[in-house]
């Protein structure tokens, strides 16, 4: 889905900042001028980082602690 009309960005892109080492929204936008021109994405745009941050961190989270196999 486009976020930011402008500048032709999608939230698969803004993911992809995400999942290449971008750590937040500031990132985000440096790295893709995502929220630079009008400026009217920049609340969905921060939406999809903090949702995508935080699907990362539980991810890992889930990583640190296996679960145990039976036996």
């Amino acid at each position: 889905m486009y976020v930011c009309l402008c500048k032709g960005i999608t939230d698969g892109q803004i993911r992809d900042a995400i999942y290449e080492g971008c750590c937040s929204f500031r990132e985000v936008r440096d790295t893709l001028g995502v929220a630079t021109q009008c400026g009217k994405c920049a609340c969905l745009a921060k939406q999809v980082v903090s949702t995508t941050i935080g699907d990362l961190h539980n991810a890992q989270a889930a990583l640190a602690y296996p679960a145990s196999l039976p036996g």
